[in-house]
């Protein structure tokens, strides 16, 4: 399933979420200059050895700290399918989540998402998937963006999004979010514990990011629907 737009029109100008998706773009065309995305991600992106030793990297290339590479390899991409997919669903979710959060918060929010989300695929790399996996680079704003999906889950459950479906022929429908979305948590944890169990059935995909990010959005989507609703309660007075 790929989204092409969602039902509901945003209430302000989403700065962030523009800005946020043309500092991805620069660090990827950055990425593509000499000498070359592959030598930058080895470089540049997070591992999850460098919060708990030992690290197995190719000769030449060493560790960036651990707090500098969660930051660096939330910008990074491996390929133009990596970021234009990542790109397509933050612009068509992310601006929603922006006016609910404000343009300040949202900006804060979205990098604590990225962070949420590479500590979870980072805790279980480092307890199930061994040391050869823990020295591979995460990479990638899928995380962050789950979050951005975990939030609207619950802050947007009537909105609908326009589909394109692929099941062995093309068709557009206009299904609702909570099942768009739904539907992509579901198939990220359904894929992250097969990939548990034969982990070359995972393709280099960081599920758990995604589990991660998701889980994130719903825990701090709720905490905002909650605040909203407090707010627009009567106050009580007790008269003495």
């Amino acid at each position: 399933m790929l989204p092409l737009r969602d039902s509901v029109p945003g209430r302000t100008t989403p700065f962030v979420t523009v800005g946020l998706i043309v500092a991805n773009l620069l660090v990827w065309f950055w990425e593509l200059k000499g000498p070359g995305v592959d030598v930058h991600v080895f470089r540049d992106g997070f591992y999850p050895c460098a919060l708990h030793g030992p690290c197995h990297l190719p000769q030449g290339f060493h560790t960036l700290p651990w707090y500098e590479g969660v930051f660096t390899g939330m910008f990074m991409h491996a390929s133009w399918e990596h970021i234009l997919g990542n790109m397509l669903f933050f612009w068509i979710f992310g601006n929603n989540v922006e006016d609910a959060l404000g343009h300040v918060g949202f900006l804060f929010w979205y990098l604590a998402a990225g962070v949420a989300a590479m500590a979870v695929q980072t805790f279980v790399t480092l307890q199930f998937a061994g040391v050869n996996a823990a020295s591979i680079p995460n990479i990638g704003a899928s995380g962050a963006i789950a979050g951005v999906l975990g939030a609207y889950f619950v802050l947007l459950p009537r909105a609908k999004v326009l589909t394109l479906i692929f099941i062995g022929i093309i068709f557009i429908r206009e299904i609702p979010a909570i099942w768009f979305l739904g539907i992509w948590i579901a198939l990220q944890a359904w894929t992250g514990g097969l990939s548990l169990l034969h982990p070359q059935s995972g393709g280099g995909v960081a599920f758990f990011a995604h589990i991660g990010g998701f889980a994130f959005g719903l825990a701090t989507g709720l905490a905002v629907l909650a605040t909203q609703r407090s707010r627009r309660q009567p106050r009580e007075y007790q008269l003495r």
